[in-house]
């Protein structure tokens, strides 16, 4: 009989469940629940597709792929009379050093497409002197200019530059070719040029405008050596990917037979991976004493866009070997504190790796997963490409002197009969940038937010399906009386078609719940980003609380949900439901939860963080080329560590798939032997 304790404790959590021998697993004749919240979801995707379709027929993806010129065409489209022109060419550049290109993200001069680059010097006074310079100058002037008109009137309308400067092409543009000579800037060879004006200026006058001009140049730039790499070492990273997925495969086959000898193989083969990398990072942070500039600090270095630099720096290694220390402390330390429910967790291994030699057929399901969630993204980003270009060009009025009407919305077609025109006569409408004034445009943001909830909503719910299949399954195994005979045929198949069937509105009502904290953290992190020059103190503590709360409320949903999701596919009840059960269910098996499940999350863990260990340190002396045996055969790359770590990211995600199949027959047969 149990005490007046153990009384008060089952009224706070609930009464456990009777024992009931004709229980043979999920039920089989349930309804369908949460169907409010069904079609809720339905109304929602619906209006998913349709913003789809408005973005697909008001976008314009040429705009983020070609430059714009200042009428607002696009330079080098196929079919178009620029086809043949897809460079775009500044009149002047050193108008870009203006601060107004940081704020409007356009530079106050002509900008036209051309067919090449200029390459040399010239000014307009003396291209005009001679008819073959002059031919040439033509290349990098509107329309309509001939030998008849004067040099002013070219000037004044705006037909030409005042000079030509030696550029190269960069990102689709032309950026004068600047270089360093004797510690001086120079630009084609020379540190000073004629301006068109009859004033000589030094290059470095140049800089600013380019520097501006080229705001994320140097980002664009690793990113086409990133780009680069990746198609020089794309066969070996594929290579290495099936090297970890076949690695994960092998382990979870001697899981099947080999539980608790596997378990401890992997324990301690995880301690001599953590140790050796903290014996490498030794040796590389010795053999850097005495080089010269090796003891410059992080701090001092700043941020570089070559990141094999950081390398070269004895602080670096000693940052990766103290980093590596506190990990491997804290992995004995846990497995010292925690050898007794070791045992124990092994034996929950060993029941599932039981489970999954009955139901084989859950280790691809999470293949079905990727591919849903590949869907839900690239369905995403190719909407949220459509919506960000649907905008139409807006032409602004840029002056040199000063002008009431400077920046103001100008019509390129009739400026030149405007009134803005007639008062400031040296001004001129350009593109500035893509905008809009009606309904649609206005509420374009309301759509690109609504395109990311749907976004966290639909990942969340595939998510939220596979869960909720494979503990069908699982559960199917668990209450079978004789295996496999009293299991369904394809146990996989039954608890998805059970799943889609009777529960659709309860996995869009859990993931709905999940997506509503997740869009929380994401207006927190835009809030932060905003306010960040300008926040005080409590403004910056406030958001820092509130961003932590919502991680960790959102880590909360995610336990709930995952245990609410074994209760339905088990019982059947609604999501409210089902959710109660598992948490009252949880709360009377608190040491359990808190320690046997926990344990066997971490030995997974330990797997997972294996198999990426041993495939990184393979990937790592193949692409550095450390290995002599390797020098011929690996990919030279302006930086070895990116397919390093597509190979360490690919690895763990692979591994993560296969592990949380385990990870979910584990809780599925935790949940069930409390019940």
């Amino acid at each position: 009989m149990p005490d007046g304790g153990e009384d008060q404790f089952y009224g706070k959590n609930g009464e456990p469940r009777k024992y009931d021998a004709n229980f043979k697993g999920p039920i089989q004749n349930r309804g369908c629940t949460d169907i409010v919240c069904c079609i809720l979801f339905v109304i929602a995707i619906l209006g998913y597709i349709a913003v789809g379709i408005l973005a697909w027929s008001q976008g314009d993806p040429r705009k983020v792929i070609y430059p714009t010129d200042s009428r607002g065409q696009f330079c080098g489209q196929a079919g178009t009379p620029l086809a043949n022109k897809p460079l775009l060419f500044y009149f002047n550049i050193m108008k870009c050093a203006s601060p107004m290109v940081l704020l409007e993200f356009q530079c106050p001069t002509t900008q036209m497409c051309v067919e090449k680059c200029p390459e040399k010097f010239m000014t307009l006074v003396k291209a005009y002197t001679n008819n073959n310079d002059f031919a040439y100058y033509k290349n990098f002037c509107k329309e309509g200019v001939t030998n008849t008109m004067g040099i002013p009137q070219i000037l004044s309308l705006g037909l030409c530059p005042a000079m030509l400067t030696p550029s190269r092409p960069f990102t689709r543009r032309c950026f004068p070719a600047l270089g360093l000579k004797g510690g001086v800037v120079t630009v084609g060879n020379n540190s000073h040029f004629d301006d068109g004006s009859g004033n000589m200026r030094d290059a470095k006058d140049l800089m600013d405008g380019v520097k501006n001009a080229t705001l994320v140049i140097e980002a664009r730039q690793v990113v086409m050596k990133i780009f680069e790499d990746y198609t020089q070492s794309w066969y070996w990273i594929l290579i290495g990917l099936v090297i970890a997925m076949l690695t994960s495969l092998l382990f979870i086959v001697l899981l099947r037979f080999l539980a608790g000898i596997m378990v401890w193989i992997m324990i301690v083969l995880v301690i001599l991976v953590v140790g050796y990398g903290i014996f490498h990072c030794y040796m590389e942070y010795a053999a850097l004493k005495g080089e010269a500039g090796a003891n410059v600090t992080l701090q001092d270095l700043g941020f570089q866009t070559d990141f094999a630099v950081y390398l070269q720096i004895r602080q670096t290694w000693l940052a990766f070997m103290i980093i590596l220390a506190i990990v491997e402390v804290i992995i004995i330390l846990l497995l010292i504190f925690l050898r007794k429910r070791i045992l124990i967790a092994i034996a929950l291994i060993k029941e599932a790796s039981r489970a999954v030699a009955h139901v084989m057929s859950s280790l691809f399901y999470p293949l079905f997963t990727f591919v849903l969630l590949a869907m839900v993204i690239a369905y995403w980003a190719v909407t949220a490409v459509f919506l960000s270009t649907s905008n139409e060009p807006i032409y602004k009025v840029f002056n040199e002197t000063a002008c009431d009407h400077s920046r103001t919305t100008c019509d390129p077609a009739n400026y030149s009969t405007s009134i803005e025109k007639a008062q400031c006569p040296d001004s001129q409408c350009l593109f500035a940038f893509y905008g809009g004034e009606t309904p649609y445009h206005k509420y374009l943001i309301g759509l690109q937010f609504y395109n990311v909830f749907l976004f966290f909503w639909c990942a969340n719910f595939v998510t939220a399906l596979g869960q909720m299949t494979l503990a069908g399954a699982f559960a199917s195994y668990y209450w079978a009386t004789v295996k496999p005979d009293d299991m369904p045929a394809f146990p996989v198949f039954s608890s998805l078609g059970r799943s889609l069937r009777y529960h659709t509105g309860t996995l869009a009502f859990g993931s709905l719940i999940l997506s509503i904290v997740q869009i929380i953290r994401v207006l927190l992190e835009y809030l932060d980003h905003k306010l960040k020059g300008a926040q005080n103190k409590f403004t910056k503590f406030l958001l820092c609380c509130l961003k932590c709360c919502f991680w960790c409320l959102e880590k909360i949903i995610k336990f709930l949900n995952r245990n609410a999701y074994i209760m339905v596919a088990i019982y059947g009840k609604s999501f409210c439901t089902s959710a109660r059960d598992a948490f009252l269910l949880l709360m009377r098996n608190m040491i359990r939860v808190a320690v046997l499940d926990k344990v066997t999350d971490f030995l997974l863990f330990l797997g997972k963080l294996l198999i990426v260990g041993l495939v990184g340190i393979f990937a790592f002396f193949f692409f550095s080329g450390r290995v002599k045996a390797f020098e011929n055969t690996a990919p030279h790359l302006n930086y070895y560590w990116v397919p390093i770590l597509t190979v360490v990211v690919g690895s763990y995600l692979i591994a993560h798939g296969f592990f949380s199949v385990y990870a979910m027959c584990v809780d599925t047969l935790f949940l069930c032997f409390c019940k």
